[in-house]
């Protein structure tokens, strides 16, 4: 028998204990919850600029993103000031890193968009499909990153 240190566990499986910690912590299914919630409102606002924009005649792209803005600036209120309340840290760094996730979840949206739409499904019926695609980015990226606690 040696004395020699045990090796230490690979990335993934690094990876699984804490996720697996992290879902056994009811605080996490109460801020899953919230973000849910807000989540619904931005989705709301989302389809709403989105529907209104393409009623008036914009190509449904250049709604998609300009429902976002809207959208993204009703949601980074609402979870920094609920559902991440404890974990606010500076506005300006906090928001910058909130809309690098947005982004993200911005461009995985306009490639489900564009392929829905190119499928023959309707704008609108296509944008809300492809906004609830993205949901698990969002979430996943805000809470590890935008509002991680330090």
């Amino acid at each position: 028998m040696t004395n020699e240190p045990a090796a230490a566990p690979s990335p993934l499986v690094q990876a699984r204990r804490r996720a697996g910690r992290a879902l056994r912590r009811p605080a996490n299914w109460v801020q899953l919850a919230k973000f849910s919630l807000v989540g619904a409102t931005g989705y709301a606002v989302n389809l709403a600029v989105y529907a209104s924009l393409i009623g008036a005649g914009l190509h449904y792209n250049m709604a998609a993103a300009c429902s976002f803005l809207v959208a993204v600036t009703n949601n980074y209120t609402w979870n920094r000031v609920w559902t991440f309340r404890g974990q606010r840290g500076h506005l300006g760094y906090q928001g910058l890193r909130f809309l690098g996730v947005s982004l993200a979840a911005l461009a995985a949206n306009e490639v489900f968009l564009t392929a829905f739409v190119a499928f023959g499904i309707g704008k609108i019926v296509a944008q809300a499909i492809a906004v609830v695609l993205v949901m698990p980015i969002n979430f996943v990226g805000n809470k590890l990153w935008s509002f991680r606690r330090r």
